[in-house]
Protein backbone atom coordinates (compact mmCIF):
# COMPACT_ATOMS: atom_id res chain seq x y z
CA UNK A 1 0.00 0.00 0.00
CA UNK A 2 1.03 3.58 -0.41
CA UNK A 3 0.75 5.46 2.74
CA UNK A 4 0.88 9.53 2.67
CA UNK A 5 1.89 10.79 6.44
CA UNK A 6 1.52 14.86 6.81
CA UNK A 7 0.95 16.30 10.24
CA UNK A 8 0.64 19.78 11.01
CA UNK A 9 3.73 21.65 12.84
CA UNK A 10 1.72 21.43 16.53
CA UNK A 11 0.82 17.48 15.37
CA UNK A 12 4.45 16.75 14.52
CA UNK A 13 5.54 14.73 17.86
CA UNK A 14 2.32 12.97 17.58
CA UNK A 15 3.12 11.54 14.00
CA UNK A 16 6.67 10.44 15.23
CA UNK A 17 4.93 8.57 18.25
CA UNK A 18 2.46 6.77 16.21
CA UNK A 19 5.15 6.10 13.52
CA UNK A 20 7.31 4.95 16.16
CA UNK A 21 4.60 2.59 17.38
CA UNK A 22 3.78 1.41 14.26
CA UNK A 23 7.07 1.35 12.63
CA UNK A 24 7.09 -2.92 11.42
CA UNK A 25 3.91 -1.98 10.01
CA UNK A 26 5.05 1.18 8.15
CA UNK A 27 7.60 -0.76 6.80
CA UNK A 28 5.88 -3.32 4.77
CA UNK A 29 4.62 -0.19 2.69
CA UNK A 30 5.43 2.48 0.57
CA UNK A 31 5.43 5.88 2.48
CA UNK A 32 5.11 9.34 1.59
CA UNK A 33 4.96 12.42 3.93
CA UNK A 34 5.41 15.95 3.20
CA UNK A 35 8.68 17.64 3.72
CA UNK A 36 9.53 18.09 7.27
CA UNK A 37 7.30 15.90 8.71
CA UNK A 38 9.25 12.64 6.21
CA UNK A 39 12.41 14.31 7.61
CA UNK A 40 11.25 14.14 11.28
CA UNK A 41 9.57 10.72 11.37
CA UNK A 42 12.41 9.21 8.98
CA UNK A 43 15.13 10.77 11.72
CA UNK A 44 13.03 8.87 14.37
CA UNK A 45 12.39 5.83 13.20
CA UNK A 46 14.51 4.81 10.33
CA UNK A 47 11.90 4.28 7.74
CA UNK A 48 12.27 5.10 4.30
CA UNK A 49 9.66 7.82 2.88
CA UNK A 50 9.53 9.64 -0.47
CA UNK A 51 9.29 13.29 0.50
CA UNK A 52 7.67 15.79 -0.88
CA UNK A 53 8.21 19.81 -0.54
CA UNK A 54 6.77 21.07 2.38
CA UNK A 55 3.12 21.13 3.12
CA UNK A 56 2.80 25.29 2.97
CA UNK A 57 5.14 25.22 -0.18
CA UNK A 58 3.33 22.64 -2.26
CA UNK A 59 3.67 19.02 -0.29
CA UNK A 60 -0.28 18.79 0.17
CA UNK A 61 -0.97 19.42 -3.38
CA UNK A 62 1.97 16.87 -4.73
CA UNK A 63 -0.07 14.40 -2.06
CA UNK A 64 -3.09 15.66 -3.90
CA UNK A 65 -1.71 15.14 -7.75
CA UNK A 66 -1.16 11.14 -6.40
CA UNK A 67 -4.52 11.00 -4.81
CA UNK A 68 -6.34 12.47 -8.05
CA UNK A 69 -4.39 9.81 -10.08
CA UNK A 70 -5.27 6.90 -8.27
CA UNK A 71 -1.73 6.27 -6.40
CA UNK A 72 -2.42 6.90 -2.89
CA UNK A 73 -4.11 4.03 -0.50
CA UNK A 74 -4.28 5.92 2.83
CA UNK A 75 -3.56 8.76 4.24
CA UNK A 76 -2.74 9.84 7.57
CA UNK A 77 -2.96 13.64 8.21
CA UNK A 78 -2.68 14.64 11.88
CA UNK A 79 -4.81 18.20 11.63
CA UNK A 80 -4.35 21.10 14.08
CA UNK A 81 -7.83 22.27 14.24
CA UNK A 82 -7.30 24.78 16.48
CA UNK A 83 -4.72 26.73 14.46
CA UNK A 84 -5.13 28.98 11.40
CA UNK A 85 -3.28 27.45 8.56
CA UNK A 86 -2.18 29.73 6.10
CA UNK A 87 -2.68 27.00 3.25
CA UNK A 88 -5.86 26.12 3.93
CA UNK A 89 -7.47 25.83 0.60
CA UNK A 90 -4.95 23.27 0.01
CA UNK A 91 -5.71 21.11 3.06
CA UNK A 92 -9.21 21.40 2.22
CA UNK A 93 -8.70 20.24 -1.09
CA UNK A 94 -6.42 17.27 0.28
CA UNK A 95 -9.58 16.27 2.31
CA UNK A 96 -11.98 16.59 -0.55
CA UNK A 97 -9.98 14.12 -2.57
CA UNK A 98 -10.05 11.59 -0.29
CA UNK A 99 -13.45 11.72 -0.12
CA UNK A 100 -14.03 11.90 -3.89
CA UNK A 101 -11.23 9.00 -4.18
CA UNK A 102 -12.67 6.86 -1.33
CA UNK A 103 -9.20 7.41 0.11
CA UNK A 104 -9.24 5.93 3.66
CA UNK A 105 -8.05 9.17 5.81
CA UNK A 106 -7.41 10.06 9.36
CA UNK A 107 -7.13 13.12 10.85
CA UNK A 108 -6.23 12.70 14.43
CA UNK A 109 -4.30 10.36 16.38
CA UNK A 110 -7.07 7.87 17.13
CA UNK A 111 -8.68 7.31 13.89
CA UNK A 112 -5.25 6.79 12.75
CA UNK A 113 -4.52 3.66 15.68
CA UNK A 114 -7.88 2.36 14.29
CA UNK A 115 -6.00 2.14 10.81
CA UNK A 116 -2.96 1.21 11.58
CA UNK A 117 -4.18 -1.41 14.35
CA UNK A 118 -6.43 -3.26 11.81
CA UNK A 119 -3.12 -3.24 9.33
CA UNK A 120 -1.17 -5.12 11.85
CA UNK A 121 -3.62 -7.49 12.64
CA UNK A 122 -4.12 -7.96 8.58
CA UNK A 123 -8.03 -6.83 8.68
CA UNK A 124 -8.04 -4.56 5.60
CA UNK A 125 -10.44 -2.43 4.27
CA UNK A 126 -11.41 -2.78 0.82
CA UNK A 127 -10.12 -0.83 -2.00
Amino acid sequence: MKIALIAHDKKKNDIIELAKKYKDVLANHELYATGTTGTLIMGETGLSIFRMKSGPLGGDQQIGAMLADGNMDLVIFLRDPLTAQPHEPDVSALLRLCDVQKIPLATNEKSATVMLEAMKNKVYFAM
